[in-house]
C-alpha cells in the first residue's frame, strides 16, 4: 500500500541491502522475566539491513507512555486478524525477513507466533480492555526502537478515499483506473543472490530483455489505451493521483452503489514525493506540506498539475476488492486507528507496536495506543518510521492529511522467544 507519507521527505532514506548491521539489545529487568538467568551480557544480533545503527532496547510495560489507556482490546481484535496469517508461518521459519540465526532470540520463529496467537484466541470471547492488557503483558516483551541513538522518527497517516466514478467512460468520467497489465514482470532478486533478498525488479520483456515499464507521463499520455485494461473511470485526475498515493479506496457510482479498489501492482518506476518540489520552488514550506495543501495547489493550478504529478514516475494498478476492506500488505482488512504501515525489515507484518506520538487533530495532545503492523509503503522506510491508518470519511481524511508528527515506536515480541523456549 502507498501512503500520504510518500508526499513528504521520508524521515530515513535507505539504500539497497548491502551492509551488515549490528543491533544491540539492551536488557532491563521486566516484571515477569529476569533476563540475567538467560544472558550473562547483552547479546548482539547480526542482521542484514540497509543501514547500521538500529537498536532495540528492552523496557517494561510500565515504561510505555500511556500504557493501559483502555483501547488494548481493539488492538487485540486487530491482532487476531493478523493471526490468520501468522498461524500459517512455517514453525521453524524466522519471523524477521533476514534469515540469520541470532534474530530468532527476540523476534522468534513461526512457532512462537503460533503460540501467542493460540493464547489470543482464548481471550476472544471476552475482549475487555483489562483482559487484553493482561494478555499482552503476559505473553510479550516491549522493545524501544531507535536509529543511530535517535528514538524519534516521522509518523504520518493515511486513509481510504472515496471517489466518484463509473464503469464506463463518459464526458464526466474520463480518468481511467487501470488493471495490472499482463506484460508487467516482477523479478525476485533474492532467487539469484541471498544478499539481494527482499529486492525486486519490475519491468517488461522486450526483445528477450527486461526493460523498465512505462512511467506515469507515458501512461497518462495513453500508452495503455486499447488494451482493455480500464477497471473503472473517475472524474478527477487529482483525486485519482491521491488514490495512487493511498493504494486503495472506494469508487461511488451515480446510482449510489460503490466498489472497493485495491493495490494490484505498480510499474516499478521510482517514487517521487511531489511535496518536495513545491518546497524547493518556495510554494510551500516544509511545515506547510500536507495532503490538503498539495491537493489545494493542484486544484488551483490545473495547467501545471499534470506536469507536477508526472514527476512521480511511479504508477499504481488496481483490482476490485470484494468484502471488507481496505486490504493491507498482510492480506487482511485494516482496522481504523489500529493498523500501522511500517518498514517490514525492522517491524515484520503482524507485530504489535506501541505508538507514542501527537494527535494532529488536537495539537499538543498525545496519541498513544497499541497498533498492529499490517501494512507497508514505498515511503515508509527506516527503523522509526510509520504510517497510521485513520479509516474512511471526512475526519479520517483530516487526521491523515494533517499527521506529520515525530513519535516513538515500541515493538512487542513474544516473551518465549526472548527466553529461548516454547510457552
Amino acid at each position: 500500500m502507498i501512503q500520504i507519507g510518500r508526499l513528504l521527505p521520508p524521515a530515513v532514506r535507505t539504500k539497497t541491502v548491502t551492509s551488515i548491521l549490528w543491533i544491540e539489545i539492551i536488557f532491563f529487568v521486566l516484571p515477569l522475566v529476569s533476563c540475567s538467568q538467560y544472558f550473562s551480557s547483552p547479546p548482539k544480533l547480526l542482521l542484514l539491513t540497509p543501514k547500521p545503527g538500529a537498536t532495540l532496547t528492552m523496557v517494561g510495560f510500565e515504561q510505555l507512555p500511556g500504557w493501559g489507556a483502555g483501547r488494548e482490546n481493539q488492538a487485540l481484535a486487530a491482532f487476531l486478524k493478523s493471526c490468520k496469517k501468522l498461524s500459517k508461518l512455517p514453525a521453524d521459519a524466522f519471523f524477521l525477513e533476514n534469515k540469520t540465526e541470532a534474530p530468532s532470540k527476540v523476534y522468534g520463529r513461526g512457532f512462537h507466533w503460533h503460540e501467542v496467537c493460540e493464547k489470543a484466541r482464548r481471550f476472544k470471547p471476552n475482549l475487555t480492555p483489562a483482559n487484553a492488557k493482561k494478555y499482552f503483558e503476559t505473553y510479550f516483551v516491549p522493545y524501544r526502537m531507535s536509529n543511530k541513538g535517535n528514538d524519534d522518527g516521522l509518523i504520518t497517516g493515511y486513509f481510504e478515499p472515496h471517489l466518484l466514478g463509473s464503469r464506463k467512460p463518459t464526458r464526466r468520467f474520463w480518468v481511467p483506473l487501470y488493471k495490472k497489465p499482463g506484460d508487467l514482470v516482477s523479478i525476485d532478486l533474492g532467487v539469484f543472490r541471498q544478499k539481494w533478498k527482499g529486492e525486486q525488479l519490475v519491468g517488461k520483456v522486450k526483445n528477450s530483455k527486461l526493460v523498465p515499464y512505462e512511467e506515469r507521463s507515458e501512461i497518462e499520455e495513453g500508452s495503455l489505451k486499447g488494451r482493455d485494461l480500464e477497471l473503472l473511470w473517475v472524474d478527477d485526475p487529482v483525486e485519482a493521483f491521491f488514490l495512487h498515493i493511498q493504494g486503495s479506496g472506494s469508487v461511488v457510482f451515480p446510482d449510489g452503489k460503490q466498489t472497493r479498489v485495491g493495490y494490484a501492482g505498480k510499474n516499478g518506476q521510482p517514487y517521487f514525493a511531489i511535496g518536495r518540489d513545491l518546497v524547493a520552488r518556495g510554494v510551500l514550506t516544509k511545515t506547510q506540506v500536507s495532503l490538503q495543501s498539495i491537493r489545494s495547489w493542484l486544484k488551483r493550478h490545473p495547467e501545471e498539475a499534470q506536469a507536477l504529478m508526472n514527476k512521480n514516475k511511479s504508477y499504481v494498478f488496481f483490482r476490485a476488492i470484494q468484502g471488507p476492506g481496505p486490504i493491507g500488505a498482510q492480506g487482511i482488512p485494516l482496522t481504523p486507528g489500529h493498523s500501522l504501515a511500517t518498514d517490514k525489515r525492522f517491524v515484520p507484518l503482524g507485530t504489535p507496536v506501541w505508538l507514542d506520538t501527537i494527535n494532529p487533530l488536537l495539537p499538543g495532545v498525545p496519541l498513544r495506543r497499541l497498533v498492529i503492523a499490517q501494512d507497508t509503503g514505498g515511503a515508509i522506510k527506516g527503523v522509526v518510521r510509520a504510517d497510521l491508518f485513520w479509516g474512511a470519511g471526512r475526519r479520517a481524511r483530516q487526521g491523515a492529511g494533517r499527521m506529520k508528527e515525530m513519535g516513538r515506536l515500541y515493538i512487542l515480541l513474544p516473551r518465549a522467544a526472548l527466553v529461548g523456549r516454547r510457552n
